[in-house]
């Protein structure tokens, strides 16, 4: 199977980090723009995802708070394969910029990058951004 290839989306968004990060980690947040419902363990350790009655479970490898935060699909065949969000705000303009990387297929990059900049449209308009 040939191996996964990382991809990086950024948009910028009129958020302060820690508004944006709520939005990214909790599952109130999430709810609103990634997934149908959304759960954290009580350890904060696995989120579970909702899309149409079908679930996916994801691990929090590293985080932290305000900057960014890595996860792991648990059902992903790739040890090296992950997604992450992470922040950060511009010197000059102040602006708040978040990128996502994430991993595909080389035949399905362009769809991969197509669902995200989707997905952070929705992101943008459940911010009042969109």
């Amino acid at each position: 199977m040939a191996k996964k290839i990382p991809f990086t989306v950024e948009r910028t968004f009129k958020s302060s980090p820690a508004i944006l990060y709520s939005f990214l980690t909790t599952p109130s947040g999430l709810v609103q723009w990634f997934a149908d419902y959304v759960d954290l363990d009580p350890n904060g350790e696995i989120f579970t995802f909702e899309w149409n009655g079908e679930q996916q479970t994801a691990e929090v490898l590293a985080y932290e708070e305000d900057e960014f935060i890595k996860l792991r699909w648990d059902d992903e065949d790739d040890d090296k394969a992950f997604f992450e969000y992470r922040i950060r705000v511009t010197d000059i303009t102040k602006e708040t910029i978040l990128t996502v990387t994430d991993f595909a297929h080389k035949d399905e990059m362009d769809s991969s990058k197509e669902l995200w900049k989707s997905q952070l449209n929705d992101l943008a308009k459940a911010l009042g951004n969109g």
